[in-house]
């Protein structure tokens, strides 16, 4: 069997400071799929990025190599494995975004073509329940995504519609998530900061 492109990488890559050399890059892929899809996320705000790590080992050392930049504050298990996330000590800054907290989670039975940052969540207020109420209401906000929605597929644009909880939450977040070439966007209506808290509450 083939080895994937992602065995090439260190753990050091994974590690604090090589990923946030790595940010810029990342954030420019993203913007390309902001514009593609027609949403503006300057006014948005960019909740928490995460990233993706395939190996067990690995991500034990990665946890705790980012544990150097701020403090955890939610070890949750979805879908059967753990995801942790730290809030950073000081904010994360990329072009006019604050981004406060970090989502590693562990490895799960599936194998990521590519490590290390994954995806960003930006917030869309909303009091949606579900996540085909919150993908009308984010189309209202988007004129210009609700005028792409049908031809998404045809770009190589995949959507996902979800509501992923943990144990214990009790505020409905979900989630619509646009994904094209290893680089993803997910919009909810609560920041994961809200949603620990209604964990805790």
């Amino acid at each position: 069997m083939a080895a994937s492109a992602s065995t090439s990488l260190s753990p050091n890559s994974l590690f604090p400071t090589a990923l946030l050399a790595d940010l810029p890059r990342f954030w420019g892929d993203i913007l390309t799929l902001v514009g593609e899809l027609g949403i503006e996320t300057q006014s948005l705000v960019a909740d928490h990025i995460a990233m993706r790590i395939n190996d067990l080992e690995v991500a034990k050392n990665a946890h705790q190599q980012w544990l150097t930049q701020g403090r955890q504050i939610s070890n949750a298990m979805i879908n059967g494995r753990p995801i942790i996330v730290i809030e950073f000590d000081k904010p994360v800054k990329v072009e006019n975004h604050n981004i406060e907290c970090l989502e590693l989670p562990y490895p799960s039975d599936k194998t990521y073509p590519n490590e290390g940052w994954e995806h960003v969540e930006f917030v869309v207020p909303s009091f949606a329940k579900t996540a085909q109420e919150f993908v009308e209401q984010v189309k209202a906000v988007f004129p210009q995504l609700a005028a792409n929605w049908d031809s998404l597929a045809e770009k190589g644009v995949k959507v996902k519609l979800s509501s992923p909880q943990g144990e214990g939450e009790r505020l409905a977040n979900p989630t619509v998530a646009f994904k094209k070439n290893g680089v993803c966007i997910k919009l909810h209506p609560h920041t994961l900061k809200e949603v620990i808290a209604s964990e805790q509450a």
